[in-house]
């Protein structure tokens, strides 16, 4: 299998499991990467507060810049940031170089070049023609706007990631046939207590009505909600005011970081599963589903129902 550099996700997915607890071998599983992988990111890649991701992908990228330093001369790269400096293109730098018979880059290198010097806060992207957001290689790039004032998860207090307390809640939608309607979820992280809830419309107010409703009996144990970046949490303000709680955004495509919110949706398509019509659900099935879900075992519970754990911390409050 060939070898690929670690993503940015992939040293997120690393971190979030690491604080979980898992070793290098089964951080490499789940990752389906070699385990050496993992030990010499952990290892190359750390700083003086242990293991952080961004800054290990900071790390990861000036190293790559320096052992590609060895192939391409720091004179040459002197004279691409100079005609970028006037307004060259990284095309016409890379034609220039070889009609003239000089050491060559690629214009890809070059962008790579120039992008690197942006994440680093330099300036050499401001000679690009285009000033638009670099595309990714895969999918489309979102054009419906982002969410406003979103909080990340990075920002999300650790005792959150290490379920140190009750309180701490999850949130997503799992939609039904022809993305018409959908159910609201929402679980306790420590308890893993679920509440669902059936919206007509994924629309941003119909989903926090939803939400309110189904914490608002429980509010005093309300720390925070994290949701992923869906446009349908895009009341969020609205939800904390109204919870006096915090709200944290998952980054995307890191659906592992709310990854009992995720087992939850897997568990509720026994019930109602893909391509069903959920205009045919009732708010018995429902309950049905929620008191099944509730009243099970769990092993991560010692076998214990997440309603036997959730009503005692209630009741304990």
């Amino acid at each position: 299998m060939r070898y690929t550099h670690l993503t940015q996700d992939e040293r997120y997915q690393i971190y979030i499991l690491k604080k979980a607890g898992h070793d290098c071998s089964s951080i490499a599983r789940l990752m389906k990467r070699h385990k050496s992988t993992i030990s010499r990111e952990l290892r190359r890649n750390r700083g003086e507060r242990g293991y952080r991701p961004a800054q290990a992908h900071q790390q990861a990228a000036v190293r790559r810049r320096t052992d590609n330093g060895k192939r391409i001369s720091e004179h040459t790269w002197a004279f691409v940031d100079i005609k970028l400096g006037q307004l060259w293109s990284p095309e016409q730098i890379c034609g220039y170089l070889k009609v003239n018979g000089m050491p060559s880059v690629s214009h890809e290198r070059i962008y790579q070049h120039i992008y690197r010097d942006k994440r680093a806060g330099g300036t050499l992207h401001k000679s690009l023609r285009n000033q638009k957001q670099r595309k990714k290689r895969y999918g489309q790039r979102e054009r419906r706007g982002a969410i406003v004032d979103q909080v990340s998860i990075e920002q999300r207090p650790d005792i959150v990631d290490q379920l140190g307390r009750f309180g701490d809640w999850e949130a997503d939608l799992v939609i039904g046939a022809g993305h018409q309607q959908a159910l609201v979820t929402l679980n306790e992280r420590k308890s893993r207590y679920s509440l669902i809830g059936k919206v007509e419309r994924k629309t941003a107010q119909e989903v926090s009505d939803t939400m309110i409703a189904l914490l608002t009996p429980f509010a005093d144990c309300v720390h925070t909600v994290t949701s992923d970046n869906g446009k349908e949490f895009a009341q969020h303000g609205r939800i904390a005011k109204d919870l006096n709680a915090q709200f944290f955004f998952a980054h995307p495509y890191c659906s592992w970081e709310r990854g009992a919110n995720e087992n939850m949706n897997g568990l509720i398509r026994q019930f109602f599963p893909k391509k069903m019509a959920f205009d045919s659900i009732t708010d018995s099935d429902i309950a049905l589903a929620t008191y099944s879900l509730n009243h099970r075992p769990r092993k991560c519970l010692g076998f214990k129902t997440p309603h036997q754990v959730f009503m005692s911390q209630l009741q304990s409050h």
